[in-house]
């Protein structure tokens, strides 16, 4: 795709009236991917920003709505060093138009959908960081993310943003604190469920926040999901609190609420013409059974290793079962789900990570954001469904998005083993618009043949 002049952009902006801006959202469709790191690539680059502001009075030629260095930001020196040594150059073409908007003063709200590679990360983080008072012992950003692993994954990104800042962070996740410990850091990245009950044992003061990010916010904002504490903690906050809501996809039913969640935001995306997973190739096999479904998989085992392989389940006891059974086989994995104490879950999350562990097999608990690089096959040994057991396309997108990160190849492979899965596959294929190719189960030979080619 193109990349559209940002002059025009502005021009489209100036042109819209509130009721052609809605006209012109709604017929966007939605970026799937989301990338946390910060990074950004050039595959990822060639997109439109479409920006919305809450104020159709603003001047959009004013350089607070564009910046084409991060010099021009107005940040402390120590925040630029830290930029710079994590090799970022100038700004990505999201970053280009939010960071200005994010920055602004007095705070307004935002709304960001961006698929992965984009940036968003940074652009949350370095607010944050911007935003709070050093002078000032007291929690004043709070960054809720829907796994344990997502929020250690954007401290890091936070720590090394922040290396020549005077900012303390804190983690509010299950046993980041002892007994009777207090909160004191300027920056708090944790999980809804024990952000609130830190909050009810008054481990966790909200009374000097100036600032509410919520990471993957259609999960966090989904009534099936974690909305109910969410919303809690959302109310607890001073009213004058900056919200940012940033996620890859806003299906319909949270894309209304968001506006009440952070009423007056301002909306930024990149567009494109269609879902982007045009570097992952998509596959199926057609397994006769459970078990042959499992013999499959074992078959697969050397492919699994030639980067890293993320095989999602369904449940939790799937993920130990068949984790045992390889392990059995003489396989080399290792599974990870929601119920491991937090000890082991940060270990094995570590140790892939590093390259240490070629194989996880998990549930959906890090089928959003997580960013491992060297991932280059992902199966869906069990088709997603949601809350009510429909086909659950965005989590499809989610899972495969873990590979062919930042323009790199990837493949996805899913297993369907009778007339439901079936079903439950072609219609997130038709959904998404996108192919799905058949992969031969009696021939194993000629199978390993296409996916090893997939994999180049």
């Amino acid at each position: 795709m193109d990349i559209d002049d940002l002059d025009f952009v502005t021009d489209n902006i100036q042109g819209l009236s509130t009721q052609e801006k809605k006209a012109e959202a709604s017929k966007e469709p939605e970026n799937p991917r989301n990338n946390l790191k910060g990074e950004s690539a050039s595959e990822k680059e060639q997109a439109e920003v479409e920006v919305r502001l809450a104020d159709i009075q603003a001047d959009p030629d004013s350089p607070l709505y564009s910046v084409k260095s991060f010099d021009k930001l107005g940040l402390h020196e120590n925040l630029l060093k830290g930029i710079y040594e994590m090799k970022f150059t100038k700004p990505s073409k999201i970053q280009e138009r939010a960071l200005p908007l994010l920055l602004a003063n007095p705070p307004r709200n935002m709304i960001g959908q961006s698929q992965s590679g984009t940036g968003k990360t940074a652009a949350f983080v370095l607010t944050m960081l911007s935003r709070v008072d050093y002078d000032l012992n007291e929690p004043q950003a709070l960054c809720l993310a829907p796994s344990r692993e997502l929020a250690r994954q954007i401290m890091d990104v936070l720590l090394q943003m922040g290396k020549y800042t005077p900012v303390k962070s804190s983690y509010a996740i299950k046993d980041s604190l002892q007994k009777g410990e207090k909160i004191d850091a300027h920056i708090v990245i944790g999980t809804p469920g024990t952000v609130s009950d830190m909050i009810r044992k008054r481990a966790l003061s909200l009374r000097s926040m100036k600032l509410l990010v919520l990471d993957e916010a259609d999960n966090m904002l989904d009534m099936q999901g974690l909305a109910d504490q969410t919303l809690r903690i959302k109310n607890f906050m001073p009213k004058e609190c900056q919200v940012i809501l940033f996620s890859a996809t806003f299906p319909e039913n949270v894309r209304e609420f968001t506006k009440r969640f952070a009423p007056e935001a301002n909306e930024i995306r990149l567009k494109a013409t269609e879902l982007t997973v045009d570097g992952i190739k998509q596959f199926y096999m057609d397994c006769k059974n459970s078990q042959h479904k499992f013999e499959v998989l074992s078959e697969l085992y050397s492919l699994m290793t030639v980067g890293q392989s993320i095989i999602f389940v369904r449940r939790r006891d799937t993920a130990e079962k068949i984790t045992q059974r390889m392990t059995n086989d003489g396989h080399a994995v290792v599974f990870l789900h929601g119920q491991m104490d937090s000890e082991r879950r940060d270990k094995v999350m570590d140790d892939f990570r590093n390259g240490e562990i070629k194989v996880l097999i998990t549930t959906n608990v890090i089928a959003r954001g997580i960013d491992i690089q060297q991932v280059n096959l992902v199966i869906n040994y069990d088709i997603p469904i949601d809350g009510q057991g429909r086909p659950d396309a965005e989590t499809y997108l989610h899972r495969i998005g873990r590979t062919g990160r930042f323009g790199r190849t990837g493949a996805s492979v899913n297993f369907v083993h009778d007339d439901e899965s079936l079903e439950q596959m072609e219609a997130i294929q038709n959904t998404l618009c996108c192919d799905i190719i058949k992969v031969p189960t009696d021939d194993l030979e000629e199978a390993q043949k296409i996916l090893k080619k997939a994999l180049k």
